[in-house]
């Protein structure tokens, strides 16, 4: 399904495939060669998404774009089922694992693995070829990769990183009340979608 959003429309190029259950929603652009499977969400809520070339978006994926962080998958990358790229830049030839969360502001370097339920955080810089293991998360610029149950030492990083700012443009002390009123009236604007 095709949608334009907030006046901007997919752009499918002839050569790519978009199957009839995945969703590209407003500026979201496909090269040719590009494969977007069964369930996947391609959404530019206020930044655009972009798929390179002979890259496949795997079933159920979700990724979107946002106004300072748009959405970029390089050329020739896997992005697995169930996988979260938001707001990130996805070098070429990266594969991205099942289940794998890639947040607003990180950078995925050329050739680099994202595996099974990783987690590469807000503002974090991979470098090309890096391998992030199954579970583990990289954060910050360059990337510290650490297991999970590090969390201490991955918050000390993190916490740096200004998540509320980058991925809600709002300060840390926001309550959650005032956030979820900004975010619905943000995707509020989803009312005024049209199906093409």
């Amino acid at each position: 399904m095709l949608v334009t959003h907030r006046g901007a429309s997919p752009n499918v190029h002839a050569g790519a495939y978009v199957a009839p259950t995945a969703v590209l929603i407003g500026d979201v652009t496909v090269a040719d060669g590009a494969r977007i499977l069964h369930g996947a969400v391609l959404t530019a809520e206020d930044g655009e998404v972009t798929v390179g070339e002979n890259s496949i978006v795997m079933e159920n994926a979700l990724v979107r774009g946002r106004a300072k962080h748009p959405a970029r998958i390089g050329d020739s990358c896997m992005v697995g089922p169930h996988t979260h790229v938001n707001g990130a830049d996805v070098g070429d030839e990266v594969f991205i694992a099942t289940g794998a969360s890639l947040f607003p502001g990180s950078v995925v370097g050329k050739g680099s693995e994202v595996r099974i339920n990783a987690v590469v955080q807000v503002n974090t810089r991979l470098e090309p070829g890096a391998v992030v293991p199954i579970g583990w998360v990289a954060v910050g610029d360059p990337a510290s990769i650490l297991p999970p149950d590090q969390h201490d030492r991955i918050w000390e990083i993190q916490r740096g990183l200004d998540f509320p700012g980058t991925v809600y443009g709002v300060d840390r002390s926001t309550t959650m009340g005032e956030l979820m009123r900004r975010q619905s009236d943000f995707y509020g604007e989803h009312r005024g979608d049209l199906e093409i």
